[in-house]
This record gives structure tokens, sequence and C-alpha cells, in this order.
């Protein structure tokens, strides 16, 4: 799904530029907001990823150790 947002981010990157030569700047600015909307997503996906990584690196094996944590 990173892929998408990424490829989906590039397409409209090109039709805002295609957009601007012919002078149409509203189409443009709507078109570049949507991409910058498909950028956002695919780096919010990228971050999640490494975050749920590193959770899952980071977790006890033991249930008590958190709750021992917890109490202290």
């Amino acid at each position: 799904m990173k892929l998408f947002w990424l490829i989906l981010a590039g397409a409209c990157v090109a039709v805002a530029a295609v957009f601007l030569l012919r002078g149409d700047f509203d189409r443009a600015f709507v078109v570049a907001a949507v991409g910058m909307v498909a950028w956002f997503l695919n780096y919010r996906m990228q971050v999640k990823a490494a975050l749920a990584a590193r959770d899952s690196d980071q977790e006890p094996s033991d249930g008590d150790d958190v709750r021992q944590n917890r109490e202290r």
C-alpha cells in the first residue's frame, strides 16, 4: 500500500505540472494538493510500520515484567 501512495503522489505531480504549463492554475493546485495528501499517507504508513517494528522489538516476553514496571 505504501508503494500505491507513492505512485499516486508522483502521478499527481506530473499531472499538476501539465496543468501549470497549460495555465490552468486552479486545477494544478487541486491536483498538487491531492498529491501532497498521497505523499503524507505514504509517509504516515512508513512511520507507522517503523514504530510497530520498534515496539515489537522492545516488548518483554513475560507479562509479569510489565506489571512490575508499572507498579514502580
